[in-house]
């Protein structure tokens, strides 16, 4: 078991397989979920020769289940250590939903050399949140509810969610997988209440926006039209125009949870951006597409 302990005296847990000489991938897990959510892509990538690395969070899954530093910069913060800590160069960071925030909110700020490349999935920039600036964000009494949830039962509106929108098991003609909602449910409870709770405020309040604008490497991003989680239109769409270097794919009827849905799909489109090779528009084209 893998641990790195942070300058505040957290514990967080990683996996890192493979050869340390090969390039690394870097997985950033969802809320509320851990580094076991990005099972499909650890093993495809892990055959693929690259060294693949995914962490619990700060209080969630196997890290400690802290009550204090459960936001962005701290979030950012302890990636920092650990990419020195595995001495990570040219690395490839991944993330979902509010990992792709994460993943943002690192690459902005990571030492030169450290990022190679970064991929963001059914991800929360620029902000969720409504605000008069993002007219919109969904409106801060959904995130009310979501805290309330927590607080009030978390192990109930966990299974809700995971057996509802999270993987579109809501839609008629889909078959819901019970396996899938069960592993959901499964992370979700491992972590803490308290990480949890702080984190709604953490992937919904925070606005990316100048992240997006300071990266400099290609970012790929990657978004399902039928997000029921993280709405494309004001996630990915609005993510594409503020990115130096950003490739835009949208898949027709994906839902947020689309890696564990989808995973063929989705590895392959990584596989082929991490190679170099064409996958999506770039931002101007999407204006184009859509004039």
């Amino acid at each position: 078991m893998s641990n790195l302990v942070t300058s505040d005296g957290t514990s967080i847990f990683y996996k890192d397989w493979g050869p340390k000489d090969a390039q690394p991938i870097v997985f950033h897990h969802g809320w509320p979920l851990s580094a076991d959510d990005w099972d499909a892509q650890m093993m495809f990538f892990l055959d693929q020769g690259f060294r693949v690395i995914a962490h619990d969070r700060r209080g969630h899954g196997r890290s400690s289940q802290t009550d204090h530093g459960n936001e962005m910069d701290t979030y950012a913060a302890d990636l920092i250590e650990l990419a020195a800590k595995l001495d990570l160069r040219d690395a490839v960071h991944v993330g979902h939903s509010t990992g792709g925030g994460e993943v943002v909110h690192y690459v902005a700020r990571a030492e030169p050399g450290r990022v190679a490349k970064a991929a963001i999935l059914g991800a929360v920039p620029p902000q969720m949140v409504k605000t008069d600036d993002n007219p919109g964000g969904i409106p801060i009494e959904a995130f009310d509810g979501y805290r309330a949830g927590v607080a009030a039962n978390r192990a109930q509106i966990f299974l809700d969610v995971a057996s509802g929108p999270f993987y579109g098991f809501n839609r008629e003609g889909v078959e819901p997988i019970d396996g899938v909602i069960r592993n959901w449910w499964r992370q979700g409870m491992q972590g803490g209440i308290k990480a949890q709770y702080d984190c709604i405020k953490a992937f919904s309040e925070t606005d990316f926006s100048d992240d997006l604008r300071a990266i400099e490497v290609p970012v790929l991003v990657l978004h399902g039209d039928d997000d029921q989680i993280v709405p494309y239109a004001n996630a990915a769409l609005r993510a594409i125009k503020l990115l130096k270097n950003g490739r835009l794919k949208i898949y027709p009827g994906f839902p947020h949870g689309m890696a564990t849905t989808h995973a063929d799909t989705i590895n392959a489109d990584l596989l082929a951006f991490i190679r170099g090779e064409e996958v999506g528009e770039a931002a101007s084209e999407r204006e184009e597409a859509l004039a």
